[in-house]
């Protein structure tokens, strides 16, 4: 597709134009069911073809268990601000990988659904670039580390279509529309409405088809 090859392009040009030293730094963004990991997906594949050494990583490896990231009195406001562990996520692995290339660092890691953490090791060596991809990335705390900021612009609409015919976190149908919209959603507003995402990035995707 023409949009994924100006993201390729993009990324190729960003990587040329840095110190061989470092590993380029590519946030890919959007609201939840965005469609984040198919693009993240393709991009890789594509990169990794042009030959570009490639760390892939998923920011919901560095989810908060359920009882810190859900509380009832403020769903919404909760899950926006303690959702991910990104101080840690930051800290440990994502600025050591792009000032060196590498790192070889076990942290503890959730998925969706779980109630406990399990270890998991992120290894990389001579990394050319670093594909980070998550919600609330852009944050404006956090998205001065980025090289290259890419938002995935989708429709609250499309983005629960996708979450529906995935089994988002394993729920019914109707879990997932009141997940969405009583918890997902309503955090993404805030997030929206207080640090600009889409304004802010460098590069904005169309994934929007219904």
């Amino acid at each position: 597709m023409l949009e994924d090859a100006s993201l390729i392009s993009a990324i190729i040009q960003k990587r040329k134009a840095l110190s061989p030293r470092k590993a380029l730094l590519v946030g890919i963004s959007g609201i939840d069911a965005a469609g984040k990991g198919f693009v993240t997906a393709r991009v890789a594949d594509s990169l990794q073809k042009c030959g570009i050494r490639l760390a892939v990583i998923n920011s919901d490896g560095w989810l908060n268990l359920p009882p810190v990231r859900f509380h009832r009195q403020d769903p919404a406001r909760d899950f926006y601000e303690n959702a991910i562990r990104f101080e840690e996520m930051f800290e440990r692995v994502i600025l050591p990988l792009r000032g060196t290339r590498g790192v070889s660092v076990e942290a503890d890691f959730a998925e969706e659904t779980a109630m406990t953490f399990r270890k998991h090791r992120y290894a990389f060596r001579n990394i050319d670039a670093i594909l980070l991809e998550g919600i609330f990335l852009f944050k404006p705390k956090y998205r001065g580390h980025f090289d290259l900021k890419i938002w995935i612009d989708c429709s609250f609409e499309r983005a629960l279509k996708n979450a529906i015919e995935r089994g988002q976190e394993g729920l019914s149908r109707e879990e997932t529309v009141r997940s969405f919209e009583t918890i997902y959603f309503p955090a993404q507003r805030i997030h929206l409405a207080r640090d600009n995402p889409r304004e802010t990035a460098d590069i904005v995707f169309k994934n929007d088809r219904l």
